[in-house]
């Protein structure tokens, strides 16, 4: 995988993934930016909610459960001090469906949790990461 970052004024960043697209990175007005865009460690959390939504709604469908929705909501807390990591970050999914079971729902998360969602795994390094969901009938 390859990215680039380039640097477009103060500390406004443009990130270009291998995949052609791009996404604009922008500081806060106090640090230099003029927040035009996403804050980098916005985009890691970000980044990881779409990483395990992913794998629920793929492994979800494989399982043949009529999922119409998911969301990740998602609710961090960063160190005080440089390197300021993630040191808790709590995913809520909101699930949609028809007759979705609990149980299978609850397994798809703890399998992205667990095995498959790089991004989350890779932070759990530093961050106590927990999830819950809820079902919402369609």
């Amino acid at each position: 995988m390859q990215a680039r970052i380039k640097w477009v004024e103060n500390v406004s960043f443009l990130g270009q993934s291998e995949s052609g697209h791009a996404v604009l990175m922008d500081g806060p007005p106090e640090g230099g930016g003029k927040n035009l865009g996403l804050r980098p460690m916005e985009m890691v959390l970000i980044g990881t909610g779409g990483c395990t939504a992913y794998d629920v709604v793929h492994i979800l469908r494989k399982s043949r459960a009529d999922i119409t929705d998911c969301v990740a909501e998602i609710n961090a807390d960063r160190a005080d001090t440089d390197p300021k990591v993630f040191t808790r970050i709590h995913i809520h999914f909101v699930v949609t469906g028809r007759n979705l079971k609990p149980d299978i729902v609850e397994r798809a998360i703890n399998l992205s949790a667990e095995k498959y969602c790089s991004a989350s795994i890779m932070l759990g390094k530093t961050a106590e990461i927990t999830h819950d969901f809820e079902i919402v009938e369609a």
